[in-house]
């Protein structure tokens, strides 16, 4: 990749890395949310545990937080009644976190806050501009995927420092 493409794509890396948090803030959901007051990391563990239930160590590897710092994560959940620790069906030493039905509950009420929230701006945009953004959104998703396949992760970059692309 050449210098010039490499400076590009820099620059729009920074455009979208700032927009991304700004759009979200944008999109907040205020009082009616259950999740307002949730520090980002608890609710980080709460969309993951959507999926299925993940043993701590998993769940750590995955947010890139230390076994104390997932422990903490978890035992401040489960305070608050958002997730359980269960033992896992066929190793009952295994203990792993899923959501409780509130824990469900309240990301169920999230989402809808959120959607309420994005649906009404998507009423200034024509319905060319929504397929647009939609079908970008969509695009850097597989993009997220593709590259987290080929790595195991995100690369850290493309673009060497030299102008030349870095093998990931």
């Amino acid at each position: 990749m050449g210098r010039k493409n490499c400076a590009e794509l820099r620059e729009q890396a920074k455009a979208i890395a700032l927009l991304l948090p700004a759009l979200m803030r944008q999109f907040g959901t205020g009082k009616r949310d259950p999740a307002v007051e949730l520090p980002l990391a608890q609710l980080r563990v709460c969309r993951i545990l959507c999926e299925e239930a993940k043993s701590l160590s998993s769940l750590g590897r995955e947010l890139g937080v230390s076994q104390s710092a997932m422990t903490q994560l978890a035992d401040r959940l489960e305070c608050a009644g958002l997730v359980q620790r269960v033992a896992k069906k066929d190793d009952r030493r295994i203990r792993r976190l899923q959501l409780t039905r509130r824990g469900k509950a309240m990301l169920r009420v999230h989402d809808e806050a959120r959607a309420g929230q994005i649906l009404s701006v998507l009423g200034y945009l024509t319905p060319k501009v929504r397929k647009e953004v939609l079908a970008s959104l969509q695009a850097l998703m597989r993009a997220c995927s593709a590259a987290r396949e080929r790595t195991g992760r995100l690369p850290k970059r493309i673009c060497s420092h030299s102008g030349s692309e870095a093998k990931a």
